[in-house]
């Protein structure tokens, strides 16, 4: 039996078995047999990003970006779980599973989507998946069986918290994360969840979802980029651009520093108002921590905007994966020796 974890959100997906992990653009494409098989340069992905699922091949994350004619990205809770999620997962999976062997897993949902879709998410992963991915590359197909035999759904954030709070075979770590009420900032692509940890306990009343994910500043760069360019980026193609502070647009070059910079700070402005409003009646919160990919890009803009004690964010460690990591020792605690 193998514990695993798997964050599949709408930007990127990722996936651990606490020795390994991977993540990838949430891109899914249709498969086309190459031409010209053969790379210009040497240097392959470490992990398949061709999957086949019955009768339908796959192509995921920078290769469904490259070569899919036919690409699948969405922001709509609803439509990424019944077209996305399971390819995403499986795919993201498959490199950490021996065929046919029991795997138990942990995922997460945004806090507004929890209950709608926890059970639908759990039905669609708990079964025995039979796949085909092919080897990077090579032409070299391995069919191999995913056996999921138990789900766990959790709130998203809470990733965070027991990335924090646990160690590597699932027992606390830290006393502060379990004695102390804790405010949990965690910004993805599409949501921005807050909840607070009570002494371990989740807290209804200051928990939430809001829309206030890093897409917001992404579809504004978008758009600032469509006036000055006349081409409509998709947002996942902006991940590199936005980083690098530049980006090439038909043979001309865009400066996106001043950019970015306002969109970042318009959408910290929103996010701390949010979380200010929410947490009022919560004086007495210890510390709040501030995780995710978008929490990465917006730390330096929020930090100083919010009402408490905010932990710093560990510079050595990619803020992707807390959540990932978080679900990985969570299964440990669950399901460990």
């Amino acid at each position: 039996m193998k514990v695993l974890g798997a964050d599949i959100g709408f930007g990127y997906t990722k996936a651990t078995d606490g020795k390994q992990f991977q993540v990838f653009k949430s891109v899914v494409g249709e498969a086309t047999e190459p031409q010209f098989g053969e790379s210009l340069l040497p240097g392959v992905p470490q992990f398949p990003r061709q999957i086949t699922i019955g009768t339908q091949s796959y192509f995921v994350g920078e290769l469904a970006e490259q070569q899919s004619r036919g690409r699948g990205f969405t922001l709509d809770q609803s439509q990424f779980l019944t077209q996305y999620a399971k390819t995403l997962a499986l795919a993201a999976l498959a490199p950490f599973v021996a065929s046919g062997d029991p795997v138990r897993l942990v995922t997460g949902l945004p806090i507004s989507f929890f209950r709608k879709y926890k059970d639908a998410l759990a039905t669609l992963l708990q079964n025995r998946h039979t796949i085909t991915v092919v080897k990077p590359g090579t032409t070299e197909r391995e069919e191999k069986v995913i056996n999921i035999e138990k789900v766990r759904v959790i709130p998203q954030p809470f990733g965070s918290m027991f990335n924090l709070m646990l160690n590597d075979i699932g027992k606390p770590a830290s006393q502060r994360f379990i004695t102390e009420k804790i405010g949990i900032i965690d910004i993805g692509f599409r949501t921005a969840d807050y909840t607070i940890s009570d002494k371990t306990r989740y807290s209804e009343r200051g928990s939430q979802s809001s829309d206030s994910g890093i897409a917001i500043a992404y579809t504004a760069i978008a758009n600032l980029l469509q006036e000055k360019s006349g081409v409509n980026i998709e947002l996942y193609r902006l991940y590199d651009g936005v980083s690098k502070g530049t980006i090439k647009i038909k043979g001309k070059r865009y400066d996106l520093t001043g950019i970015v910079q306002q969109a970042f700070q318009q959408l910290a402005t929103r996010i701390a108002q949010e979380v200010n409003r929410l947490w009022a009646d919560d004086w007495d919160i210890d510390a709040i921590v501030i995780t995710g990919g978008g929490g990465a890009s917006l730390a330096p803009y929020l930090a100083s905007l919010l009402e408490g004690d905010v932990l710093p964010m560990p510079a050595d460690q990619d803020a992707r994966l807390n959540n990932v990591y978080g679900y990985w020792k969570y299964g440990q605690n669950l399901w460990g020796a």
